[in-house]
């Protein structure tokens, strides 16, 4: 999907002289505005790929005709640096070497394949009482991996979101965990409703799920899919826990 401006470029070879390709996404509203829900595709690149978005302050005052603007865009996204830092700069080089007076947000991302030996997964039941026994095979695995250290702060981060999962969503559930260079803890439910901060009061008994992930984790988020949504949560291997912020919350389900 793209947000009112132009759909992403993306570069798949690395070869001299082989420039990148514009893709034809479906145009949503601009962010912000409300109107129709946004609509997705799925596309399938070959590792190393990089992909560019960028709003339309990048092109903004450029009268050339879309097609060439296209073209330049993918050229500059192929140049050979490969420093994703780099290929920016060529890009606004190329696109708006007069620096625009708008603003300009250019993302860039490049595709990589983790090897399966990183990755580890569970089905999971939907019963609240096997939470406790769910967290177990996620801390052999760090053992396997030799995170021994992660397994105080990964276990209560498994425990909430897992349970998150299970209290407010329906349909399976899944645990996942990636490690390369963050430990990243992502559970799968079927819901499409994305958890948002409420404050925790001295007084309730509960609800201070988010205090623990903000204390143990880096950052964490919401990833949409085809069939409900990810929580993830990314933790660093080398900072200790508790390092990255002191702030208080409640991790819970809510609708809008």
């Amino acid at each position: 999907m793209r947000d009112g401006h132009r759909g992403p470029s993306r570069s798949g070879d690395r070869r001299p002289g082989r420039h990148g390709r514009p893709h034809r996404a479906p145009l949503g509203p601009a962010l912000g505005t409300g109107g129709p829900p946004f609509g997705a595709v799925e596309l399938t690149l070959a590792e190393g790929s990089v992909l560019a978005l960028h709003t339309d302050g990048l092109t903004g005052a450029d009268t050339t005709r879309p097609g060439d603007i296209e073209a330049r865009l993918g050229a500059a996204v192929a140049q050979a640096g490969e420093s994703l830092d780099d290929r920016c700069r060529a890009v606004v080089d190329a696109l708006a070497p007069a620096r625009p007076r708008d603003d300009v947000v250019l993302p860039m991302a490049r595709t990589g394949r983790l090897d399966t030996g990183r990755v580890a997964s569970w089905d999971l039941p939907s019963d609240p009482a096997a939470v406790a026994e769910m967290t177990k095979p996620a801390i052999r695995q760090l053992t396997a991996w030799g995170l021994d250290e992660l397994s105080f702060a990964t276990e209560p981060v498994v425990s909430e979101l897992v349970t998150n999962a299970i209290r407010h969503a329906t349909g399976p559930v899944r645990l996942r965990l990636i490690v390369d260079n963050v430990l990243i803890c992502e559970v799968f439910d079927a819901s499409a409703t994305a958890p948002h901060l409420r404050r925790s009061k001295t007084t309730d008994e509960g609800g201070r799920g988010l205090f623990l992930m903000s204390r143990f984790t880096r950052r964490w988020g919401t990833r949409h899919i085809r069939d409900g949504k990810v929580i993830w949560a990314e933790q660093s291997l080398t900072e200790p826990a508790g390092s990255f912020t002191e702030s208080a919350g409640s991790l819970t389900e809510s609708a809008g």
